[in-house]
């Protein structure tokens, strides 16, 4: 049995098909393709809140393809979920019409809150001690999705329009920074010995530019010195001298800013990185829902 995801971000969308797999009393999944297609839809939504009739042409072509490997791979279950740029873009209900129409695949435009709960769905906090206290924070190319969560149990959970793709375009606010500043602080001043989850495409390049062993949490420390070190090379430095690929050396630099103000804010000196995102909480959202 397979499960698909299709995640819509404002960078980047996303396919990951898995590989559902059922033991006595457990069912868990194993990836067996994830593709990724840089579309940048937030370029368009943040600035014009109009998804163009070029991104609009690339996006349709995209889920088609989407659409034959499904097929191919005998998916029997999936679900597609768009976020932050299909949520403000005036022409995103036109747009899932369009994919439906072309593509025959039916696109979710989630809410920030839905969204944060289904990243929290992806059970990244497993390995780690669930004793502890841990802010989960996912960074996207929109919207940042922040959940408190004290001995496994999610307390608070909120999504704010902070993104890499939003303040390369200069569309993030002093007025929203505050605000996710002052939700941080006010939420997490009464945990002691808070530690973070981040997941997201740009934590997991930091994290391995940290060369840090598996498992091992990536230090506030370490992050402020990589966020140093990159930001001392141009962009173009960043894609031919370090290697990044094109769509990940521009969007690094401000999610760098972005988990290190969080970290800065609630007082995190460590954060896991334990790889999973939106496209794994998806795939664990339709495992829950085809057990009931």
């Amino acid at each position: 049995m397979r499960y698909a995801a299709i995640d819509i971000g404002s960078n980047a969308v996303r396919l990951l098909i898995a590989d559902i797999i059922q033991n006595t009393g457990s069912v868990s999944f194993k990836k067996n393709t994830l593709i990724r297609v840089p579309l940048r839809l937030g370029d368009d939504a943040f600035i014009q809140q109009h998804i163009s009739e070029k991104k609009t042409t690339e996006l349709v072509k995209s889920m088609v393809a989407f659409r034959n490997l499904m097929d191919v791979y005998k998916v029997t279950d999936y679900l597609a979920c768009a976020t932050s740029a299909m949520r403000e873009a005036k022409n995103g209900d036109d747009v899932v019409k369009m994919i439906k129409d072309e593509a025959n695949i039916d696109i979710d435009i989630i809410h920030g809150s839905k969204e944060a709960s289904i990243i929290y769905a992806s059970h990244a906090e497993q390995n780690i001690d669930k004793s502890k206290n841990y802010l989960y924070i996912d960074v996207g190319g929109g919207s940042t999705e922040l959940s408190l969560f004290s001995a496994g149990e999610l307390i608070v959970s909120r999504s704010f329009n902070i993104g890499t793709i939003r303040i390369l375009d200069n569309q993030d606010t002093e007025e929203t920074w505050n605000e996710m500043k002052d939700f941080v602080r006010d939420n997490t001043r009464n945990f002691k010995q808070l530690s973070g989850i981040g997941t997201g495409g740009n934590i997991n390049k930091l994290f391995r530019l940290s060369e840090e062993k598996e498992d091992m949490p990536l230090t506030f420390a370490k992050l402020r010195s990589l966020y140093t070190y990159l930001s001392s090379f141009s962009l173009k430095d960043r894609i031919n001298v370090l290697g990044l690929n094109q769509d990940r050396a521009d969007v690094i630099i401000p999610a760098c800013e972005i988990y290190l103000t969080l970290m800065k804010n609630a007082n995190i000196k460590n954060i896991y990185v334990p790889r999973v995102g939106l496209v794994d909480g998806i795939i664990q959202t339709l495992i829950e829902k085809n057990l009931q």
